[in-house]
This record gives structure tokens, sequence and C-alpha cells, in this order.
């Protein structure tokens, strides 16, 4: 303690996932004396990039595990599809840009590559996966930070950041339960939204955000991003607006990662706790649509609904985690259920006899509808007919809220009275600067190392 209050640190990180993590060895790695707080346990460091898989990334021909090409244009139509419009241009095409660059950056730090995953995950050109997941890419950037020289302290819960006259002076932090002022020359804010603070939820969305889960870190509390809004920090993002999938219904309440997805959506019939189906399961493929059933299934009554499969589709995606409830009938599923056979069997009935013939085919839109269906299915609608039946519940997971801190393309924090001297941010806590609505899968890890790097370079140069 006593050696990190009697230091003038030239940067303080708060936040020890991949946006701040990358920010850190960029100063380091300029001769720059840095400190990381972490607000979670050595154990549970990273935040929600413990939880990653990849990362979304232009490129104009093959790269490293990159198929193909995936240039600029393409890449922000995607995006415009997923954010229905609502983002800012000049900041996502910058971020485009840059990812081509940060790849072999990544790599050079340590960050190893794998081919993508097949199946429903049709990502090949577009996404490049971590080998060993979010936990080695974690790993291996706190190996390169501690090679450079940059000291961590754990379990450091900062509460307040002192700003005056319009620049950064001190901040407060908790460590080993004493609340002590540190100073540093330039800070960094990568410490996440505000997700897993139940009652914030709560008070922008209702009570049904109790019902919520909690895909990632539980340490992603908002204090941070509170108090620099209480101090008049400029705030971007519409604080209903999150990052939300699917997942089993089972999952612990906080941190059960990636893991809980449940990949079954475009295969299945989806209904509500009345037995009602309430969107089109396959609108497109998975990557594209698998952030909106969050949403949806939050809009639901008790925030749940259930995937219902039958034997032709149980191999169709990636395994779960949790086994599904299984009958012989759709009578029986439902009981398993707890919801109403008869309903059920009315709508899984009405289903099939709206499908038709052709060609099913998985990994692509097939074109396999339905006809005189509301909704629709577009693609994928198979008779559901074959015993077993399965089932799975289904709850809204939130894995980050979009409200956060405005930020140039510098990735500099704007104060009541506009841009701060010496403070940036970057990573989940200014996504919402680019993710209006909506989620595009690895986009998130690419806001990150963009703006990470750019903070930790900003900030290096301000206090060179």
């Amino acid at each position: 303690m006593s050696d990190l209050t009697q230091t003038l640190w030239d940067l303080i990180v708060v936040g020890g996932g991949n946006a701040g993590l990358c920010a850190a060895i960029e100063a380091a790695e300029t001769g720059a004396r840095v400190l990381i707080l972490e607000s979670a346990p050595k154990a549970y460091r990273g935040g929600n990039s413990r939880h990653t898989r990849n990362f979304r990334c232009m490129h104009q021909g093959p790269l490293s595990v990159l198929t193909g090409s995936y240039e600029e244009e393409e890449y922000f139509d995607d995006l415009l599809r997923v954010t229905k419009g609502k983002t800012d241009e000049a900041l996502a095409r910058m971020t485009i840009r840059a990812s081509e660059a940060c790849l072999p950056w990544m790599e050079a730090h340590g960050v190893a590559f794998q081919k993508s995953l097949s199946g429903t995950l049709s990502l090949s050109r577009t996404n490049a996966f971590f080998l060993g997941g979010g936990k080695a890419l974690v790993n291996a950037y706190y190996n390169t930070a501690q090679d450079l020289g940059v000291t961590v302290a754990y379990d450091a819960e900062v509460t307040h950041i002192a700003i005056e006259d319009n620049a950064f002076t001190g901040l407060d932090v908790t460590l080993d339960g004493t609340t002590t002022r540190l100073k540093a020359r330039a800070l960094v804010l990568a410490s996440g939204g505000f997700q897993a603070d139940l009652d914030w939820l709560a008070d922008a969305w209702g009570p049904a955000a109790r019902n919520f889960l909690i895909r990632g870190t539980p340490y992603n509390r908002g204090v941070v991003l509170r108090d620099m809004l209480d101090q008049g920090a400029q705030s971007v993002g519409d604080p209903t607006q999150c990052h939300a999938v699917a997942i089993d219904g089972r999952a612990p309440q906080y941190d059960g990662g990636i893991v809980t997805r449940l990949d079954c959506v475009p295969f299945s019939v989806v209904v509500n706790k009345n037995g009602e189906r309430f969107y089109d399961e396959g609108e497109d493929v998975w990557p594209k649509r698998y952030a909106i059933w969050g949403r949806l299934v939050a809009a639901q009554p008790e925030q749940v609904a259930y995937c219902i499969i039958d034997a032709k589709s149980i191999h169709d995606f990636m395994p779960s985690v949790y086994p599904p409830e299984t009958a012989d009938t759709i009578d029986g599923l439902a009981q398993k259920l707890g919801i109403s056979g008869a309903k059920l069997r009315d709508t899984i009935e009405t289903f099939n006899a709206a499908c038709r013939e052709g060609e099913f085919m998985p990994t692509e839109l097939d074109g396999l509808a339905t006809e005189g269906l509301s909704p629709p299915k577009t693609n994928w609608a198979r008779p559901i007919t074959q015993a077993p039946f399965y089932g799975y519940s289904l709850r809204p997971g939130v894995t980050f809220t979009y409200l956060g801190l405005r930020v140039d393309e510098t990735a500099r924090v704007s104060g009541p009275a506009g841009p701060l001297d010496n403070v940036w941010s970057a990573g989940e806590m200014m996504a919402g600067s680019i993710l209006g609505e909506g989620y595009l899968a690895g986009f998130g890890m690419t806001i990150g190392t963009v703006f990470g790097r750019i903070a930790g370079q900003e900030a290096a140069a301000h206090v060179a």
C-alpha cells in the first residue's frame, strides 16, 4: 500500500480487462510508470474479457487465421444493420479501419489465434478466435504487462475520481479495507458498464430487470461511471440499451460466461410462458441475430421463454452446458417446462402446418420458410414431429450496458467544460459512443482493443 501511495504514477488505469491492458501495455512500452487498479481478485481478473472468444477484424486479404477479405464497407454495413443506424459513423469507421493493425499487434503481445468454429457460427472471414479463449488472451496481456514493469493491484475498488480545473488530480481507492488517495499524471478509465448493479439496472428497465442474469463479471457495478457522471462528465448511450443475449435459464446470476449461451434458436420454435411464439426464429444467421434475443425474452411475461426442438435438430448446434428437458410427447415436454400442454401442442401443430417442402441447410440462409404464419419463420423451418422432443428455458443474459462516457477519436473523455486534460476511456465504458443498440459478434473486443491502444498512446504522449 505504501509503495502505491508514495509514487506519483505517470498513468493509472482503472480496470484490468482487455481495454485497460491494451492501454497499460502501450503506455509502458514508452517507458511510462503504469499502475492498473483491478477491482476483482487475481483469480477473477480480466472483466468480461475472460468470457470472450473472438475479435472482429477488417482485412483486405487473408490475415493470420482469417480467410478472404472483410473490408470497411461490408463491416460498416453489418454494424448499421444491427444498430439500426444508431452509431457515430466517424468513430465506427475509425474503429473498423484500425482493427486491421490490431490483430498483428495482439499476436506480437502474446495472443494466439485459431480458426473459427463451425456449425451455426459462420465467422471464418470476419472473426479471429482466441486459442484458449478470453482467459488465455487476458493472461497473455498480464504476462506482457508484467514484463514491461506494469504494477497491478487486485481487489482495488476505485470509489472517486478527483477532477479539478478540468483535469484529473487523483483518485480514491479502497485496498485491504482502507481507502486512500493515489496520484498520477494521467488516467485511463476502462472499468466497464453498470450491469452488475441490479438496482441501477432496475432503475433503467423497471422491476423486470431483477429477472435478468448477468453473463459477465460481477465486478462491473458502474461505481466509477456513476462518479464521473455525477461530476458532469458527458454521457453517451441509452441506459436501457445493452448487449443482451438469450442464455440458458438455469445459468448462475453472475459470471456464467459465454458457455451459457444457447445456439439452438434458429432450428427451434421459441415460445413464451403462455406457449405463444413471438418472433421469427430464422430471421438471419445466428452471429447477426443472437444478440437481439436477450431483449426479446426480456419483453415476455416473467422474462422467460422456451426453445422447442425435436430429434432432427439436436445435433445441428453446439452442445449446451446443461442438458435439455426431454420427453416423447409435446404434452410431456410442456409439463416438464411448466407451460400449458394444450397451448404448446396447438402452437407446434400450427407451426408444422405452415412448413413446406424444401432443402434444409443449417449453415446458410436456406429460405425454408413457413407460409401464412405470424410471426413467420423465414429460414430453417422444419416441422417439429420427431420424438424425442427437447426444451430449454431462456432468460435475458446481459453482457454489458451501453450508457457510458462520451469520447472523441483520441479516446479523451469530455467533462462539463469540454475534453478533460488528462483523462481517457476505453472498452465497455465508452462503447455506447459507437453501439447505440444491438450488437455485432466480436465488436466489443474490437472497440476495447482499438480504444485501449489509443488511450494508452495518448496518455503516454501527454506525460512524455
